[in-house]
């Protein structure tokens, strides 16, 4: 996404269903909305990894998450790689590596807080800094700053569709990686099992406790 600051009060538009200005306020609050008065939620998405001196990372799958805290990632590219969260713990399962990580909820909240909407604990005031606002074709982008140097991640851009759709999340890491998520098909509402969070490793496969995930190891 391209980078651009704006000053905080009112951007006049018609992209992304608006029919006159919207503030700035206005469509943090109209999007918070829309995602924490939601039950659950399935998705596709395309994931895409750049870190300076490494080869891109290109993923897709499919998303479903529930309340409380409950998220399944299934990636059909790289196949049978697993991020789930079952409301107290989180697992990743990676077949290359020949393990599984394990990270106490709690743990990961640093690294999970550009992705919370997903979850339904989206606060753009009380999560970012600098808030901003502009337009980018159809769509609205809302651009928002770390609140701490000590955060994992430096900025975050989310792209607002019609509807108040959160299509696109861009977390720029303070190591300067950049993480792209895109999300399509969208769903909210549906009917979503407790045992799709329910993870039991591979038989012969370890389980390895970590207290921080990597950046690469949570969506």
């Amino acid at each position: 996404m391209r980078l651009v600051l704006a000053i905080a009060g009112t951007l006049v538009c018609a992209g992304a269903g608006n029919a006159g200005a919207r503030s700035l306020d206005d469509v943090c609050k109209s999007v918070e909305r829309r995602y924490n008065s939601a039950r659950s939620l399935t998705a596709h998405f395309e994931q895409r990894y750049h870190a300076p001196g490494r080869l891109p990372k290109a993923e897709s799958g499919e998303l479903v998450l529930r309340k409380p805290a409950r998220m399944r990632w299934d990636y059909a590219a790289p196949s049978g790689k697993t991020f789930i969260c079952d409301g107290k713990w989180i697992w990743f399962y990676a077949p290359a590596a020949r393990k599984v990580e394990r990270t106490p909820l709690k743990a990961s909240d640093d690294l999970r807080a550009p992705l919370a909407f997903l979850l339904g604990k989206l606060d753009f005031q009380r999560e970012f800094k600098d808030l901003a606002l502009r337009e980018s074709g159809a769509d609205l982008v809302l651009e928002a700053q770390a609140k701490r140097d000590s955060m994992p991640y430096a900025k975050v851009e989310f792209s607002i569709a019609a509807g108040d759709v959160i299509r696109r999340v861009v977390v720029t890491g303070q190591d300067r990686s950049v993480m792209e998520f895109d999300f399509t098909s969208e769903r909210l509402n549906v009917p979503v099992a407790e045992a799709q969070f329910r993870f039991v490793p591979p038989p012969g496969v370890p389980v390895v406790n970590v207290e921080t995930p990597t950046a690469e190891e949570t969506p």
